[in-house]
């Protein structure tokens, strides 16, 4: 008798075929023209599948099993990013600039991997699986989020679910959280308005760049004095320019940075915090600003019981050994958005090791994973199509 295990064994080959020639053509987010015609492709040699395009850059696949059953959507993200890659490998991107640094190629060959793998066997299927091949996760506010408010995705979806290879956790570990996962990643830009003058003469300026050293001391206040401690909250300034030689002083300082926060109500609450900040330093000083706040991907809060049922396939698929609770990141994701239409859970699967040199944490242009996580990635999602479409699951 021919396992779950043995079919998956039995694509490996493919699916490193498929993930290598992705991470060789790498495309950014709305940019995936190639990359979704290729996966179009691969979907169309499949029996059984109806395959759509419900953005100009994304691709629906959709099998209507051979029972009753719940309707279950799967997600793979496809885009890759603006990063020029310094790995040595045969299927290193041969686009200067552009690489797949997050894992995406291989979220995508394993998603194609249970497509085959579903579309070989109907009969062992409930329900109907959707599996979206989702644009641009890395541009905000996300491909998520425009194909939920502007297609029929959605629509009479009962479960969602998704995974993410994790570089910084050991290859073949599954971890799963039920409740905040991911944090809501929003954006600040600030510019500080001040009066120029000469290097010499302070006391006849006012100068944005000391204005703009208090601003970025003193936000971390909000963090440590005006929010409560089990309150995860976030605020980082990441980008500092003013000026342009030694004896001038500028007129003005812009300023960018991120806030992270978990929790909705927190997340409305502190562009007010913020701005009470900058407003109190500027006024001191006598300079004016302008501050401008961007909501990005919602908070990432996964549905208890899906999150509890990935565990108990976690622990079934991989073993008690292979699996792990997860911890809260305040990185952020834009599956958020399907979170907010239907119940489900996103899941990560453990991508590194020494061995593979795949260490290297997500977003550096030495970036890889372990190819062996394909396959685990794989029995997971095969395994959750199969239970979350069950009736009474």
């Amino acid at each position: 008798m021919t396992t779950t295990q043995d079919r998956v064994s039995e694509l490996t080959e493919q699916l490193l075929k498929w993930r290598r020639h992705l991470h060789m053509n790498p495309e950014v987010g709305f940019q995936e023209h190639k990359t979704a015609a290729f996966i179009e492709a691969e979907l169309n040699s499949m029996p059984g599948l109806t395959v759509t395009r419900p953005t100009e850059t994304s691709v629906l696949a959709v099998l209507r099993g051979g029972q009753p059953g719940r309707t279950l959507l799967l997600r793979a993200d496809i885009d890759a990013l603006p990063i020029h890659e310094e790995n040595q490998f045969e299927f290193a991107s041969q686009t200067p600039g552009v690489m797949h640094a997050c894992g995406h190629d291989g979220h995508t060959a394993i998603l194609l991997g249970v497509a085959r793998l579903l579309s070989a066997h109907p009969e062992e299927v409930p329900g109907e699986i959707r599996m979206i091949f989702q644009h641009a996760e890395e541009v905000g506010p996300g491909g998520a989020e425009e194909l939920v408010m502007q297609t029929e995705l959605m629509n009479g979806v009962d479960v969602v679910t998704g995974l993410h290879l994790n570089s910084q956790l050991p290859a073949g570990v599954v971890a799963v959280k039920p409740g905040a996962f991911m944090a809501a990643p929003d954006m600040i830009e600030l510019t500080i308005q001040g009066r120029g003058g000469h290097g010499a003469h302070p006391e006849e300026t006012v100068d944005p760049i000391a204005v703009g050293a208090q601003v970025v001391a003193n936000l971390q206040h909000v963090v440590s004095r005006q929010v409560a401690a089990q309150d995860a909250l976030v605020i980082s300034i990441t980008s500092f320019h003013s000026g342009t030689t030694h004896n001038v002083i500028p007129d003005t300082a812009e300023m960018m940075g991120t806030v992270r926060t978990f929790d909705p109500a927190l997340r409305q609450k502190a562009p007010q915090l913020i701005e009470r900040v900058v407003k109190g330093i500027c006024e001191a000083h006598g300079a004016t600003y302008d501050l401008r706040y961007q909501f990005g991907y919602r908070p990432l809060i996964n549905t208890d019981w899906v999150a509890e049922q990935l565990r108990e396939i976690a622990l079934e698929t991989v073993g008690p050994e292979h699996y792990q609770d997860a911890k809260p990141t305040m990185g952020g994701e834009d599956f958020s958005a399907y979170l907010e239409k239907a119940p489900g859970a996103y899941f990560n699967v453990g991508a590194g090791s020494e061995e593979a040199d795949s260490h290297w944490p997500h977003h550096h242009p030495r970036f890889t994973i372990d190819e062996r996580s394909l396959e685990t990635g794989v029995r997971m999602l095969h395994a959750a199509a199969l239970r979350l479409t069950l009736p009474g699951a």
